[in-house]
């Protein structure tokens, strides 16, 4: 290949030249040499030309065929998904999981609904009634009430999220996540049960609920709103403290769609539900929830940045917020094998327990109405 450029090139003094017709014609012997030899070789003398024919860059041609190909190949790498910064979500070997581990996590999470009934949402013994009772002294109306406990909840909710790095440190991780639960799950249960016993006490603003396909498509929505939703099932063993909790970087599965999904799913359960029951109370519980995630998803990127610095800011750059931009515009490089990412156990965990919850919603709303909340 050397030897090819080197008697292919337009600047090699030729024994044909004009001014070397009557030099000794030497016969040209190729041997092997080493590159920059080569550069010395093919590098013309400016003397055997005329003024006007003088080359100004000698190497033109050979750079631009050079960066042809550094362009192509580049171009081609580009088509190849980057190797993960992140974590991949959602992965789960049964091999190396412990029976142990999930004993102890039905053993807490038993723990954790029977202190929470008695403590909270039973009416002889907790504290849920008079909570709500007290944020109802607010405001006769059921929009502002509920807007209300929707901000408590929040408030609390990323407060303590916000203080996640200080509380380890102070506490340890596993006392950080009991406080953490400890005092979101009591307020959002109490949210859950007051929007279920007055959803449809506000004023109502339009009635599709026997319209042509709406039920379907309500039903479609709330579905893929809880694949959205819940990853933390990624984790369930950290959610219960079993394992010490750690602020995961996901970067697979429903994170290439998009970086926070959590926000896309709630955002979707809003509008399937309002769009159902059509009334101000939905509206206010939407825009409630819906402002709350959008605070989180600015919150929880500042957060991830500053535990993760750099690792973060590559996995920002190649995802988005809004659900397949980064896809669409190149900068997700989707495997080919990218639906196998789905294919896994807390996934099926979500689609049952999605399905198990739409046939439940009689019985959830029958134990909320015996509240009286």
């Amino acid at each position: 290949m050397a030897s090819s450029l080197l008697l292919s090139n337009p600047f090699l003094t030729s024994t044909h030249h004009p001014t070397n017709l009557t030099r000794r014609r030497q016969p040209l012997t190729l041997k092997p040499t080493s590159a920059l030899t080569l550069l010395n070789l093919t590098k013309p003398s400016n003397n055997n030309y005329p003024k006007f024919l003088k080359p100004t860059h000698p190497f033109l041609g050979l750079r631009k065929f050079t960066t042809r190909i550094s362009t192509r190949d580049a171009d081609t790498d580009t088509s190849v998904p980057p190797p993960l910064v992140g974590e991949d979500s959602a992965a789960f070997e049964l091999g190396k999981q412990k029976l142990s581990s999930w004993i102890y996590f039905s053993l807490i999470l038993g723990v954790v609904l029977f202190v929470l009934d008695v403590a909270w949402i039973d009416n002889t013994t907790g504290f849920g009634k008079d909570f709500i009772s007290a944020v109802s002294l607010l405001s006769e109306s059921h929009e502002v009430v509920m807007f209300i406990l929707i901000l408590i909840f929040a408030t609390v909710h990323s407060g303590l999220a916000s203080l996640r790095d200080i509380g380890e440190k102070l506490i340890g991780e596993r006392a950080f996540r009991v406080l953490f639960a400890g005092v979101s799950l009591p307020l959002a249960v109490s949210t859950v049960v007051y929007f279920i016993n007055h959803r449809y006490d506000g004023i109502q603003l339009w009635e599709l609920q026997s319209a042509p396909a709406v039920h379907q498509l309500v039903w479609i929505s709330n579905f893929i709103s809880f694949i959205f939703l819940y990853p933390s099932t990624f984790n369930l063993l950290e959610v219960a403290a079993v394992d010490k909790p750690k602020m995961h970087l996901w970067e697979t599965g429903i994170m290439r769609i998009t970086r926070h999904p959590q926000m896309v799913g709630q955002v979707i359960w809003c509008l399937a539900h309002t769009v159902w029951i059509g009334n101000s109370v939905t509206v206010a519980a939407s825009l409630g929830l819906i402002g709350h995630h959008l605070f989180g998803v600015w919150n929880g990127d500042r957060r991830l940045a500053t535990r993760y610095g750099e690792a973060f800011e590559s996995v920002k750059r190649r995802t988005s917020i809004v659900p397949f931009a980064a896809i669409l515009d190149g900068r997700q490089k989707l495997p080919q094998d990218y639906y196998k990412e789905f294919l896994r156990l807390p996934y099926l965990s979500i689609t049952a327990l999605t399905l198990g919850a739409y046939f439940a919603h009689p019985l959830m709303q029958a134990a909320s109405f015996r509240l009286h909340w």
